[in-house]
C-alpha cells in the first residue's frame, strides 16, 4: 500500500471511529456536575450512603444507577459486587437479567407494528394467532354443602385484544405460585404452559387448549401476556421474536448487550445472584449463557445499564435518539396514558397501567415519589426504571438479586432518593 494511501485509510478509521463515539455519547454524555442539570452533588451522596450501608448489611449484593436529565448523565455509579461468590465487583459494563424490564421493549416492538398499519388494539388476537379462537374462561364453583370447588368453563364475552395483552386485562396470568392458587392457575402449572425448551409457536398451541382465568376487559392481572405478545410479533414480521428486536430496535438504539443471551465472550460480565442466606443454597435464575428456544416478551431479556439508559431517552425524546426514529411522539404519550380507566385490579394507589408502563396518575396517594404521568416498571430481581417528562429525566436502577423480590422496596427507595437530590 502506498504512502498516500495508508493515509487516507488510516484517516477514514479514525475519522469513522471517532464518529461513532460521537455519536454514542450525543444524547448521553456525562454532565461535567450534577448542578448543570439541577440535582445537587451533595445530596446525590445519600444514595452512595444509603446503598452501600445496604450492602454492608448483606441486603444486597451489589447495584448500578444512571440518572439521565436534559440529555445528559447527571450520575452513573456502581456498587458492591457483580459476584459476590466470586468476588468480582460491580461495573458500569455489568449485564443484568433484566426480567419484566422486558415488558416495554416488547411493547414498543409491537407498537411500532401498529404505526405501520398492521393491526388496530382492538383486533382479537385469533386474528395473528387463530388456534386461539373460541378460548373459554374457567370459574371455580364451591358446593355449599361439602365446601369443595370445581371448574365451570364459559364461553368469553369478547375475545381477547391485543390491547389487552398490552395492558393485562387478556384473561391470562402467571402460572407462578407466588401470584396465586387457582384452578386455572395449576392447570397452567401443570402442563407447564412455557416450558422453557419449546418456542413461542409451540407454547401458544398448548395455551389455546386451556381456559384463561376470568373475562378479558374486565379487570388487570399480571400475566404472560406479553410473552404472547412475543408470538404475535413473530407472525406479523415473518421473523423469529429476537431477530426482529435485534434489527428494529436494538442495532438501532446502539443496545450492544441487550437480547436474550450473552455471548461466551462476554459471560464473565453477567451479574450473578448471591446464595439464599435462609437456605444457602445457589438463586436459580435465567441461563443467559446460550441462546434459549423460548423467547419471553416478558421477562426474558438481559441489558447493561447504559442499553436500558439509551431506550430510556429514546421514550423520553418522544421516540428518537441520536438521528433514529424508532416511535411517533404521539405513540409514546398515548403508550404512556391510562389504559384502564375504571377496570379494577391495578394494585398500587395513584399508579395506573399503560400500554407496557405503569403510570403514575396524582401527585399524592401513591406511596413513593415523582410527577403525574411519569411512568416505568420494574424487575422481579430487584432493577426499576421510569421516565419522568415533567422534570425531562430518567432513572436506570439494576440489582440481580430474587430475594428481595418484587416488593417495590427498592423501586420506592431509589425513587425517593433521587428526588430529594433535585433541586432545580
Amino acid at each position: 500500500m502506498k504512502a498516500r494511501s495508508r493515509f487516507v485509510f488510516f484517516f477514514t478509521v479514525i475519522f469513522l471511529f471517532s464518529s461513532s463515539l460521537a455519536v454514542w455519547g450525543k444524547t448521553l454524555e456525562m454532565a461535567k456536575r450534577p448542578e448543570a442539570l439541577g440535582f445537587s452533588s451533595e445530596r446525590l451522596t445519600q444514595i452512595d450512603k444509603t446503598l452501600q450501608a445496604h450492602i454492608e448489611k448483606g441486603l444486597i449484593p451489589g447495584a448500578t444507577i444512571l440518572i439521565g436529565r436534559h440529555g445528559k448523565i447527571a450520575y452513573f455509579k456502581t456498587y458492591g459486587q457483580q459476584d459476590k461468590e466470586g468476588g468480582i465487583p460491580m461495573k458500569k459494563d455489568t449485564i443484568f437479567r433484566i426480567y419484566s424490564m422486558s415488558k416495554p421493549l416488547t411493547a414498543v416492538a409491537i407498537m411500532m407494528m401498529w404505526e405501520e398499519g398492521k393491526f388496530i388494539l382492538t383486533d382479537p388476537v385469533s386474528k395473528f394467532l387463530p388456534e386461539l379462537k373460541g378460548m373459554k374462561v374457567g370459574g371455580e364453583k364451591k358446593d355449599p354443602q361439602t365446601g369443595t370447588s370445581t371448574l365451570e368453563l364459559v364461553p368469553c364475552n369478547r375475545e381477547m385484544t391485543i390491547q389487552d395483552l398490552l395492558r393485562h386485562t387478556s384473561g391470562m396470568l402467571y402460572e407462578i405460585p407466588f401470584f396465586g392458587k387457582s384452578m386455572v392457575q395449576q392447570m397452567w402449572q401443570d402442563d407447564k404452559i412455557w416450558d422453557q425448551n419449546e418456542s413461542l409457536a409451540e407454547a401458544t398451541a398448548k395455551l389455546s387448549k386451556l381456559p384463561l382465568s376470568f373475562q378479558p376487559g374486565t379487570m388487570w392481572k399480571y400475566s404472560r401476556s406479553f410473552d404472547l405478545l412475543g408470538r404475535v410479533i413473530e407472525v406479523m414480521s415473518n421473523k423469529n421474536f429476537d431477530q426482529y428486536l435485534e434489527e428494529r430496535i436494538f442495532k438501532p438504539l446502539g443496545m450492544k448487550d441487550a437480547g436474550f443471551w450473552v455471548k461466551p465472550e462476554n459471560q464473565n460480565r453477567v451479574a450473578q445472584p448471591p446464595k439464599n442466606p435462609n437456605t444457602g443454597k445457589p438463586q436459580i435464575m435465567l441461563d443467559v449463557t446460550k441462546p434459549p428456544r423460548l423467547l419471553q416478551g416478558g421477562a426474558g431479556m438481559v441489558a447493561t445499564t447504559m442499553d436500558y439508559a439509551r431506550f430510556a431517552q429514546m421514550l423520553l425524546n418522544g421516540g428518537t435518539l441520536d438521528g433514529v426514529r424508532i416511535l411517533g411522539p404521539k405513540t409514546v404519550a398515548f403508550m404512556t396514558s391510562d389504559h384502564l380507566g375504571t377496570i379494577p385490579g391495578y394494585p398500587v394507589q395513584g399508579i395506573s397501567y399503560g400500554l407496557g408502563f405503569g403510570v403514575r396518575m396524582t401527585p399524592g396517594i401513591a406511596p413513593l415519589a415523582g410527577s403525574v404521568n411519569d411512568y416505568g416498571w420494574l424487575g422481579i430481581a430487584g432493577s426499576v426504571f421510569w421516565v419522568d417528562q415533567k422534570e425531562d429525566m430518567f432513572t436506570i436502577f439494576m440489582i440481580n438479586d430474587m430475594i428481595i423480590g418484587p416488593s417495590m422496596y427498592y423501586h420506592s427507595l431509589v425513587r425517593d432518593l433521587v428526588y430529594q437530590a433535585l433541586i432545580k
